[in-house]
């Protein structure tokens, strides 16, 4: 039976090997961690699926801008990486992991502005995600521009994805 659990109860090493799994060890020139550079993940919404304690799938969510050419920035939670164990792909763990960070993000008012690189075929079928409002939308590093995906209130900009750091509590 898969639970989902928050993923600071999991230990981050086990979280790495799992993300080296799925996504291959050079997974660290990917351009959504330059995006998210210098940044931690959001607590509330990054979450682990465990099978019994086996680490099985995770979902992270990340603070990040759009730094607007004409000044100012919008705040976004970035999605991603979701991250399933490789012989478990396609039992749908990504898909649960997803909506319950959404649904996660949605009651605690995060769910304003959400972004994501990805499939816009999938994360729009599933999850209302669509490339609309990041048409001018740049990232620090390449990016196929239709994958470039976002929901929420977001207004239409030209600008800079960037990490955004919180503010120590």
């Amino acid at each position: 039976m898969t639970t989902i659990a928050p993923l600071a109860g999991t230990a981050d090493d086990a979280v790495e090997q799992l993300l080296d799994r799925a996504f291959g060890p050079d997974r660290h020139r990917r351009t959504a961690y330059l995006i998210r550079q210098g940044t931690a993940a959001i607590p509330h919404l990054s979450f682990a699926a465990l099978d019994r304690d086996m680490l099985i799938g995770t979902i992270q969510c990340w603070p990040v801008q759009l730094v607007r050419d004409n000044g100012g920035s919008i705040p976004l939670v970035m999605v991603g990486p979701i991250a399933v164990e490789p012989t478990r792909q396609g039992e749908g763990i990504g898909q649960r992991l997803t909506h319950h960070a959404i649904r996660c993000a949605e009651q605690s008012d995060d769910a304003a502005a959400m972004m994501l690189i990805g499939d816009p075929e999938y994360y729009g079928r599933f999850f209302g995600f669509d490339a609309t409002a990041t048409a001018r939308w740049r990232a620090p590093g390449p990016v196929e521009q239709r994958r470039l995906l976002a929901r929420g209130t977001i207004p239409l900009a030209a600008g800079m994805l960037a990490p955004r750091f919180p503010t120590p509590a």
